[in-house]
């Protein structure tokens, strides 16, 4: 069965901040940079996030001004392999420039085992990472 969404693209001012923040909080998750088009001073620039070469799951694009990203109730959320990975994810981001939006823990609203933690990245993008695994 194939995954409902192939890849899901942010808009960011900053490329070279942005690099540097999905480049710590998804290596927290186990993922890596699989593509670069970084070429300073030009627009369009960007970076791709995913497990193998090439295949992307998140794309962080240059855009050219300013983007109101305060869509309510908007989020994405990254699968974390376990709730350590659920912690490494919240730290990481902390420690890139992130905003703490909900520290790791159970969150039994959503299911008895969901543990998760919630970001809002530098440019303002609320993130998520989730583990659904006992213990």
């Amino acid at each position: 069965m194939l995954p409902v969404i192939h890849h899901i693209s942010l808009g960011v001012i900053d490329i070279e901040r942005a690099a540097e923040f999905y480049d710590t909080v998804m290596a927290a998750l186990g993922y890596a940079r699989v593509w670069t088009d970084l070429r300073p001073g030009q627009g369009g620039q960007a970076v791709g996030y995913g497990l193998q070469q090439g295949q992307d799951r998140l794309a962080v694009k240059q855009v050219a001004k300013d983007i109101v990203v305060t869509v309510p109730g908007f989020h994405v959320a990254f699968e974390a392999t376990s709730r350590e990975a659920v912690r490494a994810f919240h730290a990481a981001a902390l420690a890139a420039g992130g905003t703490d939006n909900g520290r790791p823990g159970l969150r039994e609203e959503y299911g008895p085992n969901y543990y998760a933690a919630f970001v809002i990245d530098p440019e303002g993008h609320h993130l998520e990472a989730v583990c659904k695994k006992a213990s």
